[in-house]
């Protein structure tokens, strides 16, 4: 899909201004390093999870101006003719490494970093930022809600509420990721293969002259599925005891089992109990119930400690948007330059200390203890640093550096792999059955008390003691004394 679009002027006009800066100072062939990392996690949450890098992919294997977009750069009047020159022979010269989709993510580390010529690296910004930060917010989000499920299905219902329908889209691709199990966005499912989901509406059920005829009218089409609305007038009263009235008159003798009722308003855990109590005594047992309807995981925690007979949830506009909050603030910040062949870390510097950055060319690793194969903590290091795994390793607090720990009888995992190698993708992206299935393992591999909704522990992300010493010189160098 990201093909048939041309997306190389969906950028911060600024790149334009600072990449034709660049040009004209003759920098354009500058080794610059950056990093994309956030900053906190949506929700107060324990972690994230890493989405969106496949269409980023996508976006970067087809980056090319063409004679509109110089034309219209020219019209512009400020750019040099040199520099719109260089950019109508453009070509991507940058090596790229990320951590794979589907992998869980904390504050402050890499997730991108990117290395080539400050021009081309400092451009492809917005849209790596664009993507992996609304897929990963939707991922983030949905993972919240799958586990509020507690193992009942979750089906993703959001497409008319996104934002846009590219967020329809990706954000479909972002849920399954994390866990959901389908979509209603048929074009995800002819896409990428997320099964697509759904039954009928309350107009199919309007449409009737009684409810009765629109479910038994459905029933007849669909014998081998058939999941009926049952709220449109009254669950209880008219609802249940049509459904259960056409299960028996056509399903069965049909040769099928009914698969389910769907209820979309009122008190879904009162009313799922009384349905689960109608649709037993009448010997479908194995007749599911949905619950939807503005739902979100604290929602579904409810209903699931006040006993609702629910074994699916179809959520729609607060998956899909993240509505509580909707926004994955993911950064993209300079962390080095090279000089002279050698590698010269950069650090951003404010009385905010969030904001300040960890300097220098990174790579970063996942510590997992060998006896409960749980991730112990991640460790960013300078690129070429290793971990030994067969001798004691300290980690500390970068924050607070008192606290210290020696871990061992540990494995250390690498988490940025290459990408792209001087232009050329050299990364096979899987598909997305493949990446949910990686998401859940290594969301398994995580502490429980990381994964809880409210105060989760924090799991923490150290600096080796090379990049420790590196960001200290540089904070004493630059911070004022007087």
């Amino acid at each position: 899909m990201m093909e048939k679009l041309n997306l190389t002027m969906l950028v911060d006009f600024y790149e334009f201004t600072m990449a034709n800066g660049y040009f004209v100072e003759g920098f354009e062939d500058k080794i610059a390093y950056f990093d994309m990392f956030f900053r906190k996690v949506p929700d107060n949450g324990g972690f994230a999870i890493m989405a969106g890098l496949e269409q980023f992919i996508e976006y970067v294997k087809n980056l090319k101006f063409d004679e509109e977009d110089i034309a219209y750069l020219r019209s512009k009047g400020i750019f040099d003719e040199r520099f719109l020159d260089y950019l109508k022979h453009f070509e991507f010269s940058c090596d790229i490494w990320s951590m794979p989709e589907g992998t869980p993510i904390f504050p402050m580390e890499p997730i991108v970093t990117v290395r080539g010529p400050i021009i081309q690296a400092q451009f492809i910004e917005t849209m790596l930022l664009l993507t992996i930060n609304h897929q990963s917010l939707i991922a983030t989000k949905a993972n919240r809600i799958v586990r509020a499920a507690d193992g009942r299905a979750v089906m993703e219902f959001g497409s008319r509420r996104a934002q846009g329908y590219h967020g329809a889209i990706f954000g479909a691709r972002a849920a399954y990721i994390a866990g959901c199990s389908g979509t209603a966005c048929a074009i995800s499912d002819r896409h990428y293969g997320i099964p697509a989901l759904g039954t009928m509406a309350h107009s199919w059920v309007q449409l009737f002259d009684s409810e009765y005829e629109a479910f038994r009218a459905y029933a007849e089409i669909y014998p081998d599925n058939c999941i009926l609305l049952v709220d449109t007038y009254n669950v209880l009263k008219s609802g249940i005891p049509n459904a259960i009235r056409v299960f028996n008159e056509v399903i069965l003798p049909k040769g099928f089992r009914p698969k389910g009722i769907r209820i979309d308003s009122g008190d879904i855990t009162y009313l799922s109990k009384k349905a689960r109590k109608m649709l037993d005594e009448a010997g479908f047992s194995d007749c599911t119930i949905t619950a939807s309807n503005s739902l979100d995981e604290y929602i579904i925690r409810d209903t699931l400690m006040q006993g609702a007979k629910i074994d699916m949830y179809g959520v729609g506009e607060r998956l899909i948007t993240s509505r509580s909050e909707p926004v994955f603030g993911g950064v993209y910040k300079l962390a080095a330059v090279e000089k002279d062949g050698v590698v010269v870390p950069k650090i951003k510097i404010s009385e905010n200390t969030t904001k300040i950055t960890n300097p220098g060319f990174k790579q970063v690793w996942r510590l997992y203890s060998k006896d409960t194969n749980e991730a112990i903590a991640d460790v960013m290091t300078l690129f070429d640093e290793e971990i030994n795994e067969n001798e004691p390793y300290e980690i500390f607090d970068p924050e607070h550096t008192w606290k210290r720990k020696k871990v061992g009888n540990f494995t250390a995992k690498k988490l940025l792999v290459k990408i792209f190698d001087h232009g050329t993708c050299v990364y096979e992206s899987p598909d997305v059955h493949a990446i949910k299935a990686y998401c859940k393992d290594r969301i398994d591999h995580l502490w429980e008390e990381v994964k809880r909704f409210e105060n989760p522990h924090r799991y923490y992300v150290d600096l080796s003691p090379s990049l420790w010493d590196i960001k200290e010189k540089l904070l004493e160098q630059y911070t004022d004394h007087e």
